[in-house]
């Protein structure tokens, strides 16, 4: 007698519409084309321990991401379609049974969770009026004020899969931390409570992989379109075992579940360039992080800044998310009443506090037990947050509602059988996968869930993908460069113009000294403009670092790489702009050693700037310490006072200064030849007392000085040359060559300092 044999049916959950709309196969997922495998064969032998590990259950992914396995016949292959076997994960038997019965896989819950921060409290003398405290909160005097602040106060509450649970309060409420809180976006250590799938708690690196977080604002990319935007996310969350034709057959599908397909051809936008509408964007926004499927999805006011129409048509995109197998977990300000139609649990919050837990249409009853019911036709959700506000304003605040809802949960867990419990993690997982969901990141051979692979795609694919959607954004917008070109042209017109064709006396030397000075710490100043690319671009980091999209190093290195071509363009812009128009020495070999080192100050200074891009947030903050910190390196570059006579205790900035090692390089270029005069003869007393005398004069004092020293000195001779002149200027420890190797170090150094200035200050959690 055959064994029976029970599956997962396809047709007892509703599949994902992505999955529909791409109408291909999935090379393992769809596992009703195959027949029944033997799960003895699967277990590597009869008889044993058939339980199956998280890690097995994310290997099949990564075998379905791969094609699955592959049986060679006759010179080609095929792939191999899984089943997925209950009785492959039962133990002891009924596993299977139970799974099918189970119409809800995944249950997030939380219990119990409370969040408080500290805060400064103000010293008493400062307060004009002791007595002027928050009567609502119940506070006490100032000196009784506490030093923390809670944000959460004992929340409880429970989201399923296939359903929106949507967070709803005033401003201030906690609805935001709430969310942060079931995001892991709160160190564990400051949070208490528990927060559970399926009743197992969850690793944060785990969480990463099969969640996504869409933040309140649209942290896009302008110049990209709406399918551009989608196929990077694409490239950077769906693994590199997935052809580049079914990752875009996914972002095609996705593109028609959110309903942008009259926009996929249209860019992003932003203040200057016309784009998409706000719903079109906020859309957007959803797709970027929903790209790869996820188990999992938060969001953090979605609706915020939309009319209701298009607030409606994104709340109708989450309930389809939801019915594609995923917990969708939202916080709303004030939903209308055709979106609350929509939403299937509800946790009202006022200052921290549960106000109200459970389904829409358990309002109406929840506040005629309380003694305030809910008019006929008027938003039960406008009503409710009308109340908590006026309670709020009252001296007991909105404790006799949260007290309510606490007596009114009690007895409903008093009066409620126990529920059978919910499905395991694994086994849901598993059952997810079946219905094609992807889980970004997961690999073969994966072993347990502390092993799932944290990135979806390897180092250098990241920084590919992130350079051509970063030179993709900039081509777009030619303006940019072209006014960094005509600011870097008009400096070096304006220095051209007042240097043009300096000679070789002392005056000319003085002159050149000046023009360097000027010239090199200028490539510096002009850097100043990379200050805001990563400020701007900062929020779209964080939000895609913060669930690894990609690591932080191949981020830095792709912004190295599109900033460098530019860099080269300014540079010979520049030199052909002053170096012949100056009369600068060296000739063609002069002239490319220029290009370089003024390059190398590009780079240099390019790298300083986003360093400090990466440490101070703020624009304006940023353009200050810039000018200062330069203004620094110029005083002590040895322009203004020369190395020998620089203090012991300021000689350390001098080997810090910026503008040190390319001044130093290009007085070498220059001067860098003992057998070039810049002095001769009478000129000797240029720049002197004696330089107003006639040059008979002039004649006569060589004469006497040639007597007295014993050596024949004409109007001729020459009296300095280039070696002199670095000597004067204390320019004799390095030769340019080591100068320019050490402002291209400096370079790579602020660079590395940028990506530890990104480790530390994008952990995206609170404290």
């Amino acid at each position: 007698m055959s064994r029976f044999v029970d599956k997962i049916s396809l047709f007892d959950r509703r599949s994902s519409p992505m999955a529909e709309a791409e109408d291909i196969d999935r090379d393992g997922l769809l596992g009703h084309h195959s027949p029944p495998v033997n799960a003895s064969q699967d277990s590597g032998g009869g008889g044993g321990d058939k339980s199956v590990t998280l890690g097995r259950l994310f290997k099949r992914v990564g075998d379905a991401h791969n094609g699955g396995g592959v049986a060679e016949n006759d010179g080609y292959a095929s792939p191999e379609h899984h089943v997925l076997e209950l009785d492959e994960f039962a133990v002891g038997g009924g596993a299977g049974d139970h799974l099918a019965s189970r119409p809800v896989p995944f249950v997030l819950a939380f219990t119990d969770l409370s969040y408080s921060v500290k805060k400064h409290r103000k010293l008493s003398f400062l307060r004009k009026n002791d007595l002027a405290i928050d009567p609502a909160a119940g506070l006490g005097p100032p000196e009784a004020i506490s030093r923390t602040k809670t944000l959460l106060n004992s929340i409880s509450g429970e989201a399923r899969e296939g359903e929106i649970f949507a967070v709803l309060g005033a401003s201030g409420s906690g609805k935001s931390t709430l969310i942060d809180a079931l995001a892991n976006r709160i160190v564990r250590e400051s949070l208490q409570g528990s927060i559970t799938i399926n009743g197992e708690k969850l690793e944060g690196r785990l969480l990463k992989v099969i969640s996504a977080y869409v933040m309140q604002d649209d942290l896009l990319y302008p110049m990209l379109t709406v399918e551009e935007t989608l196929m990077f996310s694409a490239e950077f969350r769906l693994p590199r075992s997935l052809s580049a034709s079914k990752k875009k057959s996914r972002v095609q599908a996705l593109i028609d579940q959110l309903g942008l397909r009259s926009a996929a051809k249209t860019i992003i936008g932003d203040e200057i360039h016309r784009g998409v509408s706000g719903g079109e964007r906020r859309r957007v926004s959803i797709g970027i992080d929903i790209i790869h499927d996820p188990i999992i999805l938060f969001l953090d006011e979605p609706t915020s800044g939309l009319d209701s129409t298009s607030a409606f048509m994104v709340v109708k995109v989450l309930q389809r998310i939801a019915h594609s197998g995923s917990i969708v977990i939202m916080s709303v300000h004030q939903p209308s009443y055709r979106i609350l139609c929509l939403l299937d649990r509800l946790l009202f919050l006022s200052r921290g506090q549960t106000v109200y837990s459970g389904p829409p249409d358990g309002l109406h009853r929840f506040f005629a037990d309380f003694g305030h019911p809910i008019p006929d036709n008027e938003n039960p959700t406008e009503f409710a947050l009308d109340l908590i506000r006026e309670s709020e304003s009252t001296p007991d605040g909105a404790k006799p509602l949260v007290d309510f809802n606490k007596s009114r949960q009690n007895t409903q867990l008093a009066l409620t059988t126990a529920e059978e419990s919910s499905v395991s993690l694994k086994d849901a997982i598993s059952a997810s996968i079946s219905r094609g969901k992807l889980v970004s990141g997961a690999k073969e051979r994966t072993t347990s869930a502390s092993s799932v692979q944290k990135h979806a795609n390897p180092f250098w694919i990241e920084m590919a993908v992130l350079t051509k959607r970063s030179f993709t954004n900039t081509r777009r917008m030619p303006e940019l460069f072209a006014i960094r070109l005509g600011a870097v042209l008009v400096t070096g017109f304006i220095l051209a113009t007042i240097f043009w064709r300096l000679d070789n006396s002392p005056k000319g030397v003085q002159e050149r000294l000046g023009f360097f000075a000027i010239a090199m710490s200028t490539m510096f100043y002009t850097c100043a403009d990379a200050l805001p690319v990563f400020l701007q671009e900062r929020n779209i980091f964080m939000r895609e670092t913060a669930y690894n999209a990609y690591r932080r190093s191949s981020y830095v290195l792709s912004h190295a790489i599109v900033g460098f071509p530019p860099l080269i363009l300014l540079s010979i812009a520049f030199a052909l702009t002053t170096f012949f128009a100056v009369g600068l020495a060296g000739g063609t070999q002069g002239f490319f050693f220029f290009v370089l080192i003024v390059l190398a100050s590009f780079w240099a200074g390019s790298g300083f700037v986003t360093f400090l891009s990466g440490v101070v947030t703020h624009v304006m903050l940023g353009y200050t310490v810039v000018v200062a910190i330069l203004a620094y390196f110029l005083l002590f570059s040895g322009f203004f006072i020369t190395r020998d006579r620089i203090h012991d205790y300021w000689i350390w900035f001098h080997y810090l200064s910026l503008v040190k090692y390319p001044y130093e390089a290009v007085m070498q270029n220059e001067f860098d030849d003992p057998h070039k005069c810049f002095a001769r003869g009478v000129q000797m007393f240029d720049n002197t007392p004696l330089g107003g005398l006639p040059n008979v004069m002039k004649l006569n004092v060589l004469k006497s000085m040639s007597k007295s020293l014993g050596v024949n000195i004409t109007g001729t001779t020459c009296i300095t040359t280039g070696t002199d002149i670095l000597k004067q200027q204390s320019i004799t420890q390095l030769d340019k060559w080591e100068c320019l190797w050490v402002t291209v170090a400096w370079g790579f150094l602020f660079r590395f300092l940028f990506y530890v200035s990104l480790l530390l200050g994008s952990r995206n959690k609170r404290r």
